[in-house]
């Protein structure tokens, strides 16, 4: 019987590593970093079984390419210790055959990454016939209809209307606040800090 194990990390340079160089890895394939002009070269290594580079239909197509795309997201990222990818391991049932583990392992990666606007980078190892697993590599930053990366985690503003709270976006807050939803900002009252409108914080002095 298969025995779940599922590992996540973070590609990060503040802990030495690099997207291109987890790709290249994970691919058994040779990659050239744009961003600190080093070559991986993983093309000796064993076991991979099957890859794949899957994108949202928003994606240029030639990042298909994974060092395309990675050094995309290198390029993206300015500071020595930037987050660049999300990296998953996970075990695949011994019972399935090749093919029947690369079908499922598409659907699971479709419905939990990529319809979600992230694009995924995988590969399939199994250097002794008796340990399928997956390397999923995922981007972490969106990118909107203009092919620009936007930012990995977004403002919520909290807004009030009719005595009801919600949250919004910047985005849809333009639209909310046509249907009558005012922001609130944090005000000093006393010792305290209270959530208000301004037009309320006004009449409060």
């Amino acid at each position: 019987m298969a025995i779940y194990h599922m590992e996540a990390k973070v590609v990060s340079r503040g802990s030495g590593r690099s997207a291109v160089a987890a790709s290249a890895y994970m691919s058994c394939s040779r990659m050239y970093n744009d961003y600190d002009g080093i070559q991986h070269d993983y093309t000796r290594e064993h076991g991979l079984v099957y890859q794949e580079v899957m994108l949202p239909p928003i994606a240029p197509p030639e990042w298909k390419n994974r060092e395309q795309l990675w050094n995309a997201v290198e390029a993206a990222e300015k500071t020595k210790d930037s987050r660049l990818a999300r990296e998953f391991v996970v075990a695949l049932p011994i019972e399935l055959d090749t093919d029947s583990n690369i079908s499922l392992l598409r659907d699971f990666i479709q419905k939990n990454f990529v319809y979600l606007g992230m694009f995924a980078d995988f590969a399939i190892h199994d250097t002794d016939g008796h340990n399928p697993h997956a390397h999923i590599l995922l981007t972490v930053r969106p990118l909107n209809e203009n092919g620009t990366w936007q930012y990995k985690t977004e403002k919520e503003y909290l807004c009030i209307k009719d005595g009801k709270e919600k949250g919004f976006t910047a985005a849809e807050f333009k639209e909310a606040q046509k249907e009558g939803w005012e922001k609130q900002y944090r005000y000093q009252a006393g010792k305290k800090k209270i959530y208000l409108t301004p037009s309320a914080a006004l009449e409060k002095g």
